[in-house]
């Protein structure tokens, strides 16, 4: 994994790693066991600012949900790179996006693209993951996405 490409292609796309969002609760950002990391959920926040708030097929289209997973999958990258590290990482394991729409609303998989392309585009192979997809009725802080990651990381 190319730590420097890594970071430039997140630049590209607007992110440094102080835009880092802390927990939202009760709980870490990033669980380490053996040799497996779990972050936990991201949503997509940006400076501090919430952002895509409302349902998708309601308040906001497929391409915002798009876009707001793109941004919760930056925010996972930066929590990697906060308090684990790129070169530590083997590779992304799963993914789980969660996303409140309107009941005639029905583009999930459109959405999760947001977050796995930018997973198999900045990493690379590293980024190849499988993925869950479920459509919730309500999100904290009305969110309409958030996403949960795990990945392997390299033992000592």
């Amino acid at each position: 994994m190319d730590i420097r490409k890594i970071h430039e292609q997140l630049k590209a796309e607007g992110f440094t790693p102080e835009n880092t969002t802390p927990p939202g609760g009760s709980y870490v950002s990033v669980n380490i066991r053996a040799n497996i990391a779990y972050i936990a959920i991201q949503f997509p926040i940006a400076q501090e600012q919430f952002l895509f708030t409302g349902r998708l097929g309601q308040e906001l289209t497929t391409q915002d949900g798009y876009k707001a997973a793109k941004l919760a999958a930056m925010n996972v990258l930066g929590q990697i790179n906060k308090y684990v590290g790129f070169d530590k990482i083997t590779g992304l394991n799963h993914i789980d996006v969660y996303y409140q729409a309107a009941g005639n609303w029905d583009d999930g998989p459109i959405v999760a693209n947001g977050a796995s392309d930018l997973f198999l585009n900045i990493p690379g192979d590293a980024g190849k993951h499988s993925r869950a997809i479920f459509g919730v009725d309500k999100l904290p802080r009305n969110f309409s996405v958030g996403l949960t990651t795990s990945f392997t990381i390299k033992e000592d």
